[in-house]
């Protein structure tokens, strides 16, 4: 079932969870690739952002954004105005408190890849700030086999009769999507391209008695 709010915002329950998508404001993606830029040739930043060695991904780079300058340039209020208004749309709830736990930035070039995992918090997300121009294509010719190089995969219990189990994101830069923390994702490697493939990413926290539904601690 989808819900479309206006263009730009998409709610859709594929396998369960409810899940948004959304476009990013074009003057936010456009601060948001400035600083990474400006990080990626100050070294001193580099290695204090840096957050390769504690993240799942096989990648090039992934760094951690600072809190002032997500105030700054307007990704902590578009986060807490898109959380806010997923929650009231799916479960018809008003949440009086966001907080941004963090928020990255992932550098993925060819043949690296996110594993399968999940997220911390409540509520977190992936979107895309940069794409390239190909992502390859099956070493053989495959007839009825997806090629998944590159793709977003949101995956929720298994594969039965009249239920689905995966969602396939392919990449296009702008679009963001909200998730549960608990939603299990995985990026593919890609190739045919030295082109970067950019990606962004948050954990936050809402009210605790609207997300503990059952109770749990």
């Amino acid at each position: 079932m989808d819900i479309e709010i206006d263009k730009n915002f998409l709610v859709s329950r594929p396998f369960g969870p409810s899940i948004v998508k959304v476009k990013i404001p074009k003057e936010i993606i456009y601060k948001l690739n400035d600083y990474i830029d400006k990080i990626i040739i100050d070294n001193q930043k580099t290695n204090n952002l840096n957050l390769g060695h504690k993240l799942a991904g096989d990648v090039t780079q992934e760094f951690k954004l600072e809190q002032e300058f997500m105030k700054d340039c307007g990704w902590l209020k578009f986060l807490g105005q898109c959380v806010q208004k997923w929650i009231k749309v799916s479960i018809n709830k008003d949440i009086t408190k966001f907080k941004l736990i963090d928020s990255w930035v992932v550098r993925q070039f060819k043949n690296e890849y996110n594993p399968v995992h999940w997220h911390g918090g409540h509520v977190s997300g992936a979107g895309f700030l940069k794409v390239p121009s190909t992502l390859g294509k099956h070493i053989q010719e495959k007839e009825k086999v997806e090629y998944l190089g590159g793709t977003l995969n949101l995956i929720h219990g298994s594969r039965q009769f009249l239920s689905n189990s995966k969602l396939k994101i392919i990449p296009e830069v702008g679009d963001f999507y909200f998730f549960p923390h608990y939603l299990m994702h995985t990026v593919y490697p890609f190739k045919g391209t030295d082109e970067e493939r950019r990606s962004i990413s948050f954990n936050g926290i809402i009210d605790d008695n609207i997300f503990n539904v059952h109770g749990q601690s």
